[in-house]
């Protein structure tokens, strides 16, 4: 039995938010011979070295019966193994570009990224350069070789091409396995802040229901609620600031599914502001003045992407399990979309009266 955490390739679209990695889980049946545990999975697992199952020993990945197992473990009929191992990087030939990025951290087997809007983070169709796996790849050309090869971004992470914020990158195997097991043991904290459309009727609540690709769009989410496709998905939010017709949320992500914020909240009727993918690029609150429409459509303009931000990330550190946490700040567009949207929300002039003075309106139609 195996459980992935990424979506078969021909299902995959270049902007994904999701935790990357896999777990299998094997009972060893009545039959079974004694057999080193690494001998017994690299029988079970194509594709997977020797090397990376004692590594994903050393990292506490592997499990019998419910206990972490060494590598030398005897596996014996019935027992239940399982692993968790870091997704193996697709066959793609990583060409090192020097593309600038914002990094927040680095020690020799971690680092944070602060990703910009509008970067995808790892080449793919239709995306083969220009990527933050690219940026990285050159940022990593001067280290010394592991296992004599040049250091490779390992991703346990990804955050969608136009959501910008913190993303955590191993530079190691060992700590890309360690890590792969805190998102599977869901042990990272990890906070968004986001603007959706309405205003939200409790100032927080959690938004719970299976999320898979839509049969009848397989490059859109959706939500089922009745858990008969898609994955558990749990997420929990709490309101930092009313604006009228939209609000600004504090989400927290109880799991890690793709498209997984955007989702939840359409499917509560709450789209995200601008996001094309989930009709939140349309006005669905608000007045039917001209000026205001006009007033929105200029914030689309500031904002020309889903206002999406990955702020916060808090995690144990692979190697050293010291407590780390990183914050950042929301990027210039959002920073843009809220004070329009807290001017209007203070003045409401557009709303109030139609004929506003001439300063007025300059100032809103900004």
């Amino acid at each position: 039995m195996t459980d992935f955490q990424e979506e078969p390739e021909e299902e995959k679209n270049e902007n994904e938010e999701q935790e990357l990695y896999e777990h299998h889980r094997f009972v060893a049946d009545k039959g079974q011979g004694v057999l080193r545990i690494d001998k017994f999975l690299m029988a079970r697992m194509e594709n997977t070295s020797r090397n990376k199952i004692q590594n994903a020993a050393k990292a506490g990945n592997i499990l019998v019966n419910e206990q972490v197992a060494k590598s030398n473990y005897k596996v014996k009929p019935m027992d239940v193994v399982s692993i968790v191992l870091a997704f193996p990087p697709r066959e793609i030939e990583l060409i090192p570009e020097d593309i600038p990025i914002k990094i927040v951290y680095e020690d020799e087997h971690i680092l944070i990224v602060n990703k910009e809007a509008g970067m995808v983070v790892h080449p793919g169709h239709g995306n083969y350069t220009g990527t933050l796996v690219n940026a990285l790849i050159f940022h990593f050309r001067d280290l010394p070789m592991q296992n004599n090869e040049p250091v490779k971004p390992g991703l346990v992470h990804r955050i969608d091409k136009n959501t910008s914020g913190n993303l955590l990158i191993a530079k190691n195997e060992l700590a890309q396995t360690r890590l792969a097991k805190t998102f599977f043991d869901r042990k990272i904290d990890r906070l968004y802040h986001a603007m959706v459309w309405g205003d939200l009727k409790e100032d927080e609540g959690t938004i719970t229901g299976h999320i898979g690709r839509s049969l009848k769009n397989r490059q859109v989410m959706e939500v089922f609620p009745d858990g008969d496709h898609g994955k558990h998905a749990v997420t929990h939010y709490r309101v930092l600031e009313r604006f009228g017709y939209v609000t600004l949320v504090e989400c927290k992500l109880e799991t890690g599914r793709t498209h997984q914020i955007r989702a939840h909240f359409r499917y509560i009727g709450h789209p995200l502001f601008n996001d094309e993918t989930y009709g939140g690029d349309r006005i669905l609150k608000g007045t039917t003045f001209t000026k205001y429409k006009q007033f929105v459509q200029n914030c689309f303009k500031t904002c020309p992407r889903q206002a999406l931000h990955a702020k916060t990330l808090g995690f144990l550190h692979p190697i050293t399990s010291k407590q780390m946490s990183f914050d950042s700040e929301l990027p210039h567009d959002m920073q843009q979309l809220m004070e329009k949207w807290r001017n209007y929300a203070k003045h409401k002039v557009l709303e109030e009266d139609p004929e506003p003075d001439d300063d007025s309106l300059e100032e809103f139609m900004k």
